[in-house]
């Protein structure tokens, strides 16, 4: 795996920041890193042993969470657009539950991980994400992000690595085999960079070309 030269992610022959905002492209092979993309949508879910995969996400006020067992050798990423809800019945963790809840995505991902083969004592969390993007009343960045940390501080899950709300969008990628995780803030100018719908299952994001530093947490 090669991290992007230089520190700095504006080499536009090379980042395929195209393929990142085409929700209609699923994997593809991002030559910076040396390893095949997978993107993770808003309301999804991945989870994968495949030292070739990197998961990558775009987040506005949504979170993702990155979670590792580094000794089984698995993990995968989640990405929520809403704290908690509830199935029909008024329980949580029901199997058809809409996975754009936190709640569910957060025990969704972890028992993935579990039945694979991987131990609850071993697992590296890392969270991302919850900034203050959207015109809207209520911040549900900042109630994402809220809620991210309390729900694992209840099941006394710790955080390796966090970088919470903000007023900024963010592009992750993530290796679930070795941790690492590259993040970069999205810097709007003019009030004009971003234009998001997240209060719809599947977003649509578009973003501005500007420079930024990448972020390693490993």
């Amino acid at each position: 795996m090669r991290p992007p030269p230089g520190g700095s992610e504006r080499r536009h022959g090379e980042a395929r920041d195209d393929l990142l905002l085409d929700t209609s492209v699923r994997r593809f092979r991002d030559t910076r890193f040396d390893a095949i993309a997978v993107r993770v949508f808003p309301g999804e879910h991945y989870v994968t042993r495949n030292r070739e995969e990197m998961l990558v996400t775009i987040l506005g006020s949504c979170v993702a969470a990155c979670i590792r067992d580094p000794v089984a050798g698995i993990g995968g990423m989640n990405h929520f657009m809403l704290p908690e809800g509830r199935d029909d019945s008024g329980r949580w963790g029901a199997a058809t539950a809409p996975m754009r809840y936190g709640n569910f995505a957060m025990e969704r991902l972890i028992n993935d991980i579990l039945n694979r083969g991987g131990h609850r004592n071993r697992l590296e969390i890392k969270v991302f994400g919850g900034a203050r993007v959207l015109n809207i009343g209520s911040n549900v960045g900042e109630q994402n992000a809220d809620f991210v940390e309390s729900y694992l501080r209840a099941e006394g899950l710790p955080i390796a690595a966090r970088h919470l709300f903000g007023n900024y969008p963010r592009r992750i990628h993530y290796f679930p085999l070795t941790g690492q995780v590259f993040m970069q803030e999205l810097r709007r100018e003019d009030d004009i960079a971003l234009i998001a719908n997240e209060v719809k299952y599947r977003a649509q994001l578009k973003v501005q070309q500007v420079d930024g530093s990448i972020e390693l947490f490993d």
